[in-house]
């Protein structure tokens, strides 16, 4: 006998049974249900003897009981198919499911539509306005996890009009990456130019207009992307930059300058059901088949689909909702207390790195790294093969932990020390920033630079070359210089960073000691 699902203001059932001549009930239908309750009760003795009998002769494990109990709820059958009320409960838990997995594997395009909203809502808004951090960041506005050592500029670029170029500065570190936070382009001294200037052309999706000589030439496969420049002359040196569309090139526009430190805006995702909105947005602008078939699956699920509007009833959207702050939860996991033994720097010590598996395509062993790249995402931006090549003098090599020496977590009420042994392996410098645990952000306090860094000056040492750094809501006596505020009632987490690692950093012959709790007076 077909049977459908009651709505009860519940999306409709995906199964759509040929009824034609034949009576179609509702769950709640009091036939059916005192079919099936004659089925469990009436002539119980030889229903249960024919069914262990039939059961007896089928393999073991094909089947299926007739009540489990998972962490989604109880579920009840009927000799392996289920009841109504558990096919409803079957349904919110796929929904859910899906609504998680796709919190986690999207987060990479829902950081960057994020990130262009917050861009915007400051006027950091088509080709020839570029974002800058003059002097450098602070903590004003919500970014994930950036340093306030460097200065940046960055915006994003809109190829819908056609091809657009970009001439980066001399002697610079550019990256381009498409909407889904994919890897584009390296500019200036990791890309072709190698830091002596050059014009960059990118190309739209289906672009098969003239490709002109004279251009460094890359095809996207997303209309919208995001490129950051760092320029080691500074400001001046990123004011340099030009960007403009190809059919301008005769006569390119002027570009404007928008301060992003003095500004303040939030260039994170969501945590609820708002993260699937952000989502949605990426996906209806930019074409069908932009995204890998299992991951766009996911998406049309849950009714995110390339033409399709996004607009869940309240059932959907209330399990949605519960999905994104259970993912949320899944990714500090991920974040704060990673289970891969990869993730830690040191044996035995709680620093971690927040890129593991040697891939700025989160690949291994042919298959997609996808906690490796859900945890990255949650904490950071930027990626290029660079991250994956880290060569001795060069870059940046980076470690963050979120625990003290007994495993528990920083306390912003509480005052910690961090000792560097002598000499911290950094061709250029070395720095510590802290950051709020919520935002993943630069932690708010008095000073909107929470750190401390070598290039200062004022960081004092020890008589054997040692570092001793203090955390806490107040400054020990006489440790003024070394001292970085915390807030209490807010947790914490710190991230080391050497900017020109050298080979003690590779050899793990430098290692920094673990956060002590110490006493505040």
């Amino acid at each position: 006998m077909p049977l459908s699902l009651p709505l009860d203001n519940r999306e409709r059932c995906p199964i759509r049974p040929h009824t034609k001549g034949m009576k179609v009930v509702s769950a709640t239908d009091s036939s059916l249900t005192g079919e099936a309750s004659a089925m469990r009760t009436s002539d119980a003795g030889t229903h249960h003897r024919n069914r262990s009998a039939s059961m007896s002769d089928s393999p073991a494990g094909i089947g299926i009981p007739d009540q489990i109990t998972t962490p989604l709820g109880t579920f009840d059958f009927f000799d392996g198919v289920p009841l109504p009320e558990t096919t409803r409960k079957l349904y919110d838990g796929l929904d859910f499911i899906r609504g998680v997995d796709v919190f986690l594997n999207a987060v990479p395009g829902a950081s960057l539509v994020a990130m262009r909203r917050g861009f915007r809502s400051v006027g950091v808004d088509g080709l020839n306005v570029l974002g800058l951090t003059d002097p450098r960041a602070n903590s004003n506005s919500y970014f994930l996890t950036p340093n306030t050592e460097t200065a940046y500029g960055t915006m994003f670029i809109d190829l819908h009009d056609g091809p657009v170029v970009i001439e980066p500065p001399t002697n610079s570190l550019c990256v381009v990456d498409d909407f889904w936070f994919r890897y584009v382009a390296d500019m200036g001294i990791a890309g072709p130019d190698k830091g002596e200037g050059g014009k960059y052309l990118f190309l739209p999706p289906g672009y098969d207009g003239v490709e002109p000589d004279g251009y460094y030439v890359y095809r996207t496969a997303t209309y919208t992307n995001w490129v950051v420049f760092r320029a080691l002359a500074g400001i001046d040196a990123i004011k340099q930059t030009r960007v403009y569309r190809l059919a301008d090139a005769e006569n390119p526009p002027a570009m404007t300058f928008v301060n992003l430190a003095e500004q303040v805006l939030n260039t994170v995702h969501s945590n609820d059901f708002s993260f699937f909105e952000e989502v949605d947005e990426l996906v209806q602008e930019e074409p069908a088949g932009t995204l890998d078939p299992e991951r766009a699956g996911q998406l049309a699920g849950i009714g995110i689909e390339h033409g399709r509007t996004f607009a869940p009833d309240t059932r959907l959207k209330n399990i949605l909702d519960t999905a994104a702050t259970t993912a949320a939860g899944i990714s500090r996991a991920l974040a704060f207390f990673p289970r891969s033994p990869e993730n830690f720097v040191f044996e035995g010590a709680s620093w971690k790195e927040a890129f593991v598996g040697g891939s700025y395509e989160f690949l291994g062993n042919h298959a997609r790294l996808l906690d490796a790249r859900t945890q990255f995402h949650y904490l950071a931006t930027v990626i290029t093969p660079a991250m994956a090549h880290a060569q001795v003098g060069a870059g940046s090599a980076y470690t963050y932990t979120a625990q003290d020496s007994n495993g528990r977590l920083l306390d912003g009420g509480k005052a910690y020390r961090l000792v560097l042994p002598p000499n911290p392996p950094a061709k250029n410098f070395w720095s510590v920033d802290i950051y709020d645990t919520q935002t993943r952000s630069l932690l708010q306090t008095d000073n909107p630079y929470p750190s401390l860094m070598s290039l200062s000056g004022t960081v004092a040492e020890e008589q054997d070359g040692s570092l001793v750094l203090w955390f806490g809501p107040s400054a020990p006596e006489g440790k003024e210089a070394n001292w970085i505020q915390t807030v209490p009632d807010k947790s914490w987490f710190p991230i080391i960073r050497l900017y020109g690692p050298l080979q003690p950093w590779f050899d793990k012959a430098w290692q920094p000691g673990e956060i002590e709790e110490t006493s505040q007076d």
